[in-house]
């Protein structure tokens, strides 16, 4: 496989306002290490898309019993990536490593975690305890034989209803970027809109 993924990509992530200025002046944004991170642990972003962030922060302030801090005032902050060794699920390679991977869980496991809705009304199942369980496989299989760790995840993600009817494309399907080694990230940024103007105030 061609795992190197030569060229840097900009990830936004959305979050509170407080928590965006603290990376703008020198954090990092924090891992998430949930039990149904659907990419398993490490830093998310959406890939090229600040208003897709920005939803995810209006969403979770409008249902503050999602997330796991309140965001009283929804912000974006921009990242510089180099993705590196990147588990690429838009790849057939990393897709059949995903496989074998569910296979090492189903056979050395008793209970297998199930995907589930995240709130009422929820049809994409975003409790992905499931996936969070084999991608963690799949890192300690690398692990056990000497395969060097993977330091980002990539892939698309279908959400929300179907954009139109009897299509197969979704309302709010957005890449996402799962970083493990911090050190992938080159730098944090505001985002600006196509006219040069800030993407929030």
């Amino acid at each position: 496989m061609y795992q190197q993924l030569p060229s840097f990509v900009l990830g936004f992530h959305g979050c509170d306002r407080k928590i965006g200025e603290a990376v703008l002046a020198g954090e990092h944004v924090a891992q998430s290490v949930n039990d149904y991170d659907w990419l398993g642990e490490g830093a998310y972003f959406w890939e090229n898309s600040p208003e897709r962030a920005l939803s995810y922060a209006q969403h979770i302030k409008k249902h503050s019993g999602r997330g796991k801090g309140a965001i009283k005032r929804p912000f974006v902050v921009g990242a510089v990536i180099d993705l590196g060794l990147c588990l690429n699920l838009t790849d057939e390679g990393a897709l059949d490593e995903l496989r074998a991977a569910y296979d090492i869980l189903v056979a050395t496991s008793e209970d297998i975690p199930l995907n589930t809705p995240g709130f009422n009304g929820d049809q994409d199942n975003l409790k992905r305890k499931l996936d969070c369980a084999v991608f963690q496989t799949l890192h300690q299989a690398r692990v056990a034989v000497g395969l060097p760790d993977y330091a980002s995840i990539r892939s698309p993600f279908l959400e929300g209803p179907d954009l139109y009817p009897g299509t197969s494309f979704r309302k709010q399907t957005h890449v996402q970027i799962c970083i493990r080694d911090m050190s992938c990230i080159k730098g944090y940024f505001l985002p600006r809109n196509a006219d040069g103007s800030l993407f929030q105030l």
